[in-house]
């Protein structure tokens, strides 16, 4: 036996059925995605929606919101260069994204609501996310579109259930700039019936660990709120 099937026999609930379940889901996401992603020259993005500033150079849009790319100057000996250097970073702002679970006990298992999610950037295009993934921009719709769904059970948690973690971690400071992200897990009321399409699925926490051990599958924001349990 690998030491992999070891692991998942011994330390999580094997539901074969679910996994099996959850996991010919995201594949046919993945499969039958509607979208294409097409990598273009940077000055072509410049189209007016985005533009570079013509006193810092900073790319950004043009309601100021969503994110900038900004330079910096790093002064340290610390790393493997032995030497400071420039260079391009995203600020995102320092309190910019929400990302969270709306959860459920039944029959004493934990259930995560997770949806299936295109990103531009995905590798394989779609993932298993958070019940919501946002950036605050988005959540004041300065897109202009419309509000994220179950924004309302993160925005109101006491009328629709209890919070039971919300915590601002840093993300990847290699990339971003001074970059946190608020994770949250609410846990829904009994009573709560959730209207929810086919890119949204209830899945065991048991289950979610154990997709960890297959490729591409996962996102980052799902690794860190497992994390928790």
């Amino acid at each position: 036996m690998k030491l992999v099937d070891i692991i998942i026999k011994q330390h999580l609930l094997v539901d074969d059925a679910e996994y099996n379940s959850i996991l010919f889901w995201i594949l046919e996401k993945q499969k039958h995605c509607m979208a294409e992603v097409e990598r273009i020259d940077l000055k072509n993005v410049l189209d007016g929606t985005w533009f570079q500033s013509s006193q810092s150079g900073d790319i950004q849009h043009i309601s100021g919101e969503f994110f900038k790319i900004i330079g910096v100057n790093v002064q340290t000996d610390l790393r493997e260069s032995g030497k400071g250097w420039k260079q391009p970073m995203i600020d995102q702002g320092t309190e910019s994204s929400l990302a969270g679970f709306l959860c459920k006990r039944e029959n004493d298992k934990i259930y995560c609501l997770v949806e299936a999610k295109f990103e531009p950037g995905n590798y394989g295009k779609v993932l298993i996310s958070p019940s919501i993934q946002v950036t605050y921009s988005n959540l004041s719709q300065a897109h202009g579109g419309r509000k994220p769904k179950f924004a309302e059970f993160f925005e109101n948690k006491s009328k629709f259930g209890k919070c039971i973690y919300s915590q601002w971690l840093p993300e990847d400071g290699g990339r971003f700039y001074l970059k946190r992200v608020k994770y949250m897990i609410v846990a829904i009321n009994k009573t709560t019936n959730l209207n929810i399409d086919d890119n949204f699925r209830w899945v065991s926490v048991n289950t979610l660990k154990r997709l960890l051990y297959k490729d591409n599958l996962i996102n980052p924001h799902v690794r860190s709120l497992l994390a928790l349990f």
